[in-house]
């Protein structure tokens, strides 16, 4: 594999960048309000799993 130079690398670097597409501001806020949802939905799963699994171990543990 051929080595390239730090002048030709830069190029190549600059040439990819602005290939970059980046988000609007709308579907950088869609996307964040997404996010924000599905954070509360699988914080409250995840609690409720977590209170059931406490339950049944004091449950299981006062019959010992």
């Amino acid at each position: 594999m051929a080595k390239t130079s730090p002048a030709e690398f830069f190029n190549q670097v600059r040439a990819e960048a602005r290939k970059v597409v980046w988000p609007s501001r709308e579907e950088t806020v869609r996307t964040a309000i997404f996010v924000a949802i599905m954070m509360v939905i699988l914080s409250v799963f995840f609690l409720g799993i977590d209170t059931l699994f406490g339950a049944i171990m004091r449950w299981l543990l006062s019959l010992a």
